[in-house]
């Protein structure tokens, strides 16, 4: 089986690799101060290494499950990752990322001689866990065949979205409807909050119509009691993810009057709440019920 080396074992990273490994795969991963806890992946056999070029120097495919562009940009350019790529070794770019970059990395990563996919994700670290994330690939498609069996491990769903970058146009594109409804949500909880309405039976007005979706099913629990644990993604993340998003508007003359309101409004969440609030607590936050962050 193919040797496979991960940098990025945090919320996603972390269900990711262990999804890996449990289908037999060889897998080495960067030992890294923002990791979760390694200590169940190495009793199933993983490798942890504290060298990023040793392990890319090692491994047939690596996987980078980073934070965005500027970490991946890092990884690759700064750590000695891109020298020691072996020849036809495979690089899989995990996060979200402002195309532009994406383009240029890969570029990169073509001129030393190996080949890049980007595959970002969508759900949630309860779906990594599970092995049942949702998977956008842009690439060429011989390669995404060749990798498709590693992807079965950890994804549910699996797209070939196009040439390079796709993947993360599209997962772009997903996360400000998802993050943008979250938005409109949490503005709508507030105000219901503040007008006495009953959250049992606006979270069901909404089951029942328009306003139905993915993103309802998981602030609901928040609606109806503060239980923010169903929606495990932070404010800075978002904040991250929308300033990526205006970004590629510009890039491609798009317009974005909705999506920099949003960016906005996440904005203050982050200033007001803290970079670590996860998404649910907005509605806390636009209700004046949550203390400032320090």
């Amino acid at each position: 089986m193919k040797s496979i080396g991960m940098i990025g074992i945090g919320l996603m990273g972390h269900g990711i690799a262990t999804n890996i490994a449990k289908h037999g795969y060889p897998l080495a991963v960067l030992d890294h101060p923002g990791n979760q806890p390694l200590d169940a992946l190495l009793k199933t056999g993983v490798r942890s290494t504290p060298d990023a070029a040793a392990l890319a120097g090692a491994v047939d495919v690596l996987i980078l499950c980073v934070t965005g562009s500027p970490q991946v940009e890092d990884v690759l350019f700064n750590s000695g990752v891109l020298a020691a790529l072996r020849p036809g070794t495979v690089v899989i770019d995990c996060s979200t990322a402002i195309p532009s970059s994406t383009l240029k990395i890969a570029q990169a990563v073509q001129e030393a001689g190996a080949r890049f996919l980007d595959a970002p994700m969508t759900r949630t670290p309860k779906e990594a866990a599970e092995g049942r994330l949702n998977l956008i690939v842009g690439g060429e498609q011989a390669v995404f065949d060749e990798c498709r069996p590693l992807f079965e491990c950890f994804a549910e769903n699996i797209v070939f979205a196009g040439p390079v970058s796709s993947g993360h146009r599209l997962k772009l594109l997903h996360n400000f409807v998802s993050l943008g409804f979250s938005a409109v949500l949490a503005e709508a909880a507030a105000c219901a909050r503040r007008a006495g309405v009953d959250p049992d039976v606006l979270v069901n007005v909404l089951a029942k119509g328009g306003g139905d979706s993915v993103v309802l099913s998981r602030l609901r629990p928040f609606i109806e009691s503060d239980d923010s644990s169903s929606f495990r993604f932070s404010m800075s993340n978002a904040l991250k993810d929308m300033s990526y998003y205006v970004e590629m508007t510009g890039e491609v003359g798009a317009g974005n009057v909705a999506a920099s309101a949003v960016q906005h409004l996440y904005e203050r969440a982050v200033a007001d709440g803290g970079p670590n609030a996860p998404v649910p607590e907005l509605i806390a936050l636009l209700t004046g019920t949550k203390k400032k962050a320090e």
